[in-house]
């Protein structure tokens, strides 16, 4: 069973390997939490061009040469060997990879991701059915709109004032714990 973590990869080396759709897919993932990333494929589906300006794209077959220094790879090739011999190289190497067509290969998989700002819900199924995850995930999207990123802001302003303001820990808990069950508007108008 897989481990969930949250991990910082600011400075990291993320290499993916593919130029497809799946490539594609985990390539935008990681730009939407911020980090840079190199992609290797011969060729690139059209869809890379949304976001050419925030990849280095390397235009070459796969090399080990690629990855040696990489902290984290994606094998998201369309042939299983190339994918196998990522994958194997990865993990006698001790880094962290994903082989897209082999979960026995990966030492990680990426969870189904809901980002509204700071508010990040994940859903897996551990591998067992991808489209129940998206299916989760699309019904969480109607309960969390874009309305939560401002909302975890207001929410994080008014800890810190509690935390500077109150000396009493149950005080502190108390009030924590009634501005989760403010809406939005109310959270607008809340004083310390």
């Amino acid at each position: 069973m897989n481990y969930p973590i949250m991990i910082d990869l600011k400075g990291k080396k993320i290499t993916i390997i593919g130029g497809g759709k799946i490539a594609y897919r985990k390539a935008s993932n990681f730009i939407n939490f911020g980090y840079d990333v190199n992609v290797v494929s011969i060729g690139f589906i059209e869809e890379f061009k949304n976001i050419r300006d925030k990849v280095n794209f390397i235009i070459d077959e796969y090399n080990e040469k690629y990855i040696e220094d990489s902290f984290i790879v994606v094998a998201a090739t369309n042939n299983t060997e190339i994918n196998k011999k990522i994958g194997i190289f990865c993990r006698e190497k001790d880094k962290l990879v994903n082989v897209v067509d082999n979960p026995d290969l990966s030492n990680f998989i990426v969870p189904s991701c809901l980002k509204r700002g700071d508010l990040i819900i994940s859903v897996s199924t551990c591998g067992k059915s991808p489209s129940l995850a998206s299916k989760i995930k699309k019904d969480l999207e109607v309960t969390y709109d874009d309305s939560y990123e401002e909302y975890v802001n207001l929410l994080g302003e008014i800890r810190i004032k509690i935390l500077e303001k109150y000396n009493d820990s149950r005080e502190k808990k108390k009030l924590l714990n009634e501005i989760i069950n403010s809406s939005l508007e109310e959270l607008k108008k809340y004083e310390i």
